[in-house]
């Protein structure tokens, strides 16, 4: 508010803060002509498809991979768990050897300057965004910004480990106790679903694959080794070591 009234001559009795970041991008379609977005700081282009699988992957699939693991290592504000050196590496292991790849090429866009740019935001204090809204209708979420991941990767006989490694968190997390063996609140659309599944793969005659044979949600994956096998190492050590340690492995 000060500096607002200092900077700005605005008095405002509850700002909104955000984020010192924008981009628009906008794509060249305008049969009757438009105005000169580009003097504000637009990108106008001829095909937004790139720029939207970008956001998507890198991005949203980023906050899926700081979800889980940073809920289940105890973090409740997502700069805290962006700020734990081994969730960081974790999720820019991801976006450079397995998001990365399955991207069309981006004009004018330093994708390495952008993941960069990703984990600042992620880690930025300011913005206090909470991990549980990042693990929100995950039923929605994952089938969007990681398995597309997933699928180009084993199509195109690329590493599909850390994606395995992020559905293996949201398993775990699933279950619906944390490591202290308090509940977790599990905020979907399908969240009774969800917990059925989970529930499978604990217990004296757990179905470790348990939870991806939802196929609704997952399809053939459940049938798919080079995918199953990084998934059950990391849902093994989640319940063994728990998701620090696990995280820290990965990396």
């Amino acid at each position: 508010m000060l500096a607002l009234t200092e900077n700005h001559q605005v008095k405002d009795g509850w700002p909104v803060v955000c984020e010192p970041f924008e981009q628009w991008v906008l794509q060249d379609h305008f049969p009757l002509g438009r105005p000169p977005y580009e003097e504000v700081g637009v990108q106008v282009v001829d095909d937004v498809e790139p720029y939207e699988l970008m956001k998507l992957r890198l991005l949203n699939a980023g906050h899926q991979a700081v979800a889980y693991f940073g809920y289940l290592s105890g973090y409740r504000l997502v700069h805290e768990a962006a700020q734990d050196p081994a969730i960081a590496a974790f999720t820019r292991a991801y976006m450079d050897r397995e998001g990365t790849p399955t991207l069309k090429p981006v004009p004018g866009v330093d994708l390495d300057e952008y993941k960069d740019t990703l984990l600042e935001r992620f880690a930025n204090p300011n913005v206090r965004d909470q991990v549980q809204r990042l693990c929100l209708e995950a039923s929605d979420r994952i089938p969007k910004f990681v398995l597309p991941v997933v699928r180009h990767q084993l199509a195109t006989g690329g590493e599909v480990g850390l994606a395995a490694a992020i559905i293996a968190s949201l398993a775990r997390y699933c279950e619906g106790v944390d490591e202290d063996g308090q509940p977790i609140e599990i905020n979907d659309r399908i969240a009774d679903t969800l917990k059925q599944y989970a529930a499978k793969q604990v217990g004296p005659d757990a179905d470790e694959l348990g939870f991806l044979t939802n196929r609704e949600l997952f399809g053939d994956l459940v049938d798919e080794p080079r995918f199953t096998a990084p998934y059950l190492e990391v849902l093994r050590s989640l319940h063994t070591v728990g998701a620090r340690e696990t995280v820290r492995k990965l990396t």
